[in-house]
């Protein structure tokens, strides 16, 4: 499943550099007025910049193509490092994508300017090619995607070959290979065969824990939702990976709805569309746990998957009923499309139990929180404002930005209710995205815990260093959390 990201980074020669085929060259900024720097192809960009009427620095906002004499294509872009990641990511990638067009096994990547500039511009053109250069599913019967083979390098050498670079990008294409698969081929039962294999693969510990132990257990939140469907494939997976010398113990938790039909509160069709996607929860802490351990971070992850599928039938959960999920708390059920809080409160509670430092969970939750940000953010909850610092540093390291939002006590009136401990939602729906959290603090047993609503996990054109509509976001935002938590800083 990641044999794509295993090709090296070759490293060539300013000669074989000129004799590319498809060739991405970064300059560094330079002041207006300035003259270009004496690079491969220089001579081709000043001539294409003329013609069109265009500044040098101009190419700080929009990449130039030009066709060379000998038959190749070069993209130029100008790079300015101290922008944030975010912005020196998607400069980045618009320029990828003008040679990624051409679907060409090969691309040579020229970094120019000092050791700075040249290193970080490096890392950049590097994982954005490796995450835009593979293959994700596609159904067609004429397929026509070609992955990217392998990526040459002149103007920086990195040690380790970009390990780390390689083991996120190799957890951002998981995320949204399973991502953008569809329904019929990602059901619980056959999420539950993927996780198995990639556990043997890099030796994770695994547990699963089925609808029929679930039940036995008393986690009635999450068997609520499970069981409209036919098929009693759902469940709960637990994944253990451990690092070396370190008591660091964070837990992963990820909604994995396979399928969202709304249940008896039925989705109308333009909303339903795309609901295969509601599991992109579970796939970003999968990636995150394939990225750590590729990377070999110093941290112990437990990472908690809730599978089920959320559908309509005579034995659905249906509103007003009361269930009661596993940590005892009972719920009074008021919308059956607010199944994600449902699963993920007993998911919680079982990650809760083995005392973990920290709780992260992911979600495509709420249609509230795409409606405050959109596509291009997604909002976090945080038990402290220290952690809440953290996500939000996080996310501006990443170039996965995130807002922080407020999750104050008085909110729990809302979801006061006459016959159980608490209500599962409003009907009124106002900062749904808010009530969701606060309920699901409920069942984290006071641990430290990041909530993190997936808002940008699609958008159009992509996000960033990722060219997709599926965007993988969350994976490289979590990474460097688990970075900054493995150096000792502690929320």
């Amino acid at each position: 499943m990641l044999a794509r990201l295993e090709q090296n980074v070759a490293l060539l020669s300013e000669a074989k550099l000129r004799r590319a085929t498809h060739a991405l060259l970064i300059l560094p900024k330079i002041a207006k007025g300035e003259a270009l720097p004496q690079v491969a192809f220089v001579d081709a960009l000043r001539a294409a910049l003329k013609r069109r009427g265009k500044k040098a620095e101009e190419l700080l906002k929009t990449p130039v193509a030009v066709d060379l004499p000998h038959g190749a294509l070069a993209v130029w872009l100008m790079l300015d490092t101290t922008q944030p990641a975010f912005e020196q990511q998607s400069a980045v990638r618009k320029g990828l994508q003008l040679l990624l067009a051409e679907k060409p096994a090969d691309i040579t990547i020229g970094v120019f300017g000092d050791g700075p500039q040249r290193r970080r511009a490096a890392e950049l053109a590097v994982y954005s090619a490796w995450v835009n250069g593979v293959a994700l599913p596609q159904r067609k019967k004429k397929n026509d995607q070609k992955p990217l083979q392998c990526i040459s390098l002149h103007g920086h050498r990195a040690a380790d070959g970009y390990a780390g670079l390689r083991a996120q990008a190799a957890g951002n294409s998981l995320c949204r290979e399973l991502t953008v698969l569809p329904p019929n081929e990602l059901t619980p039962g056959a999420y539950r065969e993927r996780i198995r294999k990639l556990a043997k693969h890099y030796g994770w510990q695994r547990e699963e824990y089925d609808l029929k132990r679930l039940h036995k257990m008393g986690a009635g939140a999450f068997v609520a939702v499970a069981q409209g469907s036919a098929e009693p494939d759902a469940a709960i997976v637990r994944l253990r990976y451990r690092g070396k010398k370190t008591n660091k113990n964070i837990a992963l938790v990820g909604k994995g709805i396979c399928f969202d039909t709304g249940g008896h509160n039925l989705k109308p069709a333009r909303y339903m569309q795309g609901m295969h996607e509601d599991m992109n929860g579970s796939a970003v802490a999968l990636g995150i746990l394939v990225a750590a351990t590729e990377a070999k971070l110093p941290v112990n992850l437990d990472c908690w998957l809730a599978l089920a599928q959320n559908h309509l039938s005579p034995g659905a959960y249906k509103q007003n009923d009361v269930v009661t999920a596993l940590n005892g708390t009972t719920i009074e059920i008021v919308h059956t499309d607010a199944e994600g809080r449902m699963v993920l409160a007993d998911t919680l509670t079982l990650a809760a139990r083995a005392k973990p430092d920290l709780i992260v969970d992911f979600a495509t939750l709420t249609g509230s929180m795409h409606t405050a940000l959109g596509d291009r953010y997604s909002g976090i909850f945080a038990t402290s404002d220290e952690l809440a610092r953290q996500a939000v540093q996080a996310g501006v390291e990443s170039g996965e930005r995130v807002c922080a939002f407020p999750m104050d006590e008085d909110y729990d009136t809302a979801l006061d209710s006459t016959i159980a401990d608490v209500k599962q939602c409003t009907m009124e729906g106002g900062a749904d995205h808010i009530l969701a959290a606060r309920l699901l603090q409920r069942f984290t047993d006071k641990r430290p815990w990041i909530h993190m609503d997936l808002s940008a996990s699609s958008c159009k054109a992509g996000l960033g260093a990722v060219a997709s509509d599926v965007t993988g976001f969350g994976v490289a935002w979590g990474m460097a959390l688990l970075h900054a938590l493995s150096r000792g800083k502690d929320g």
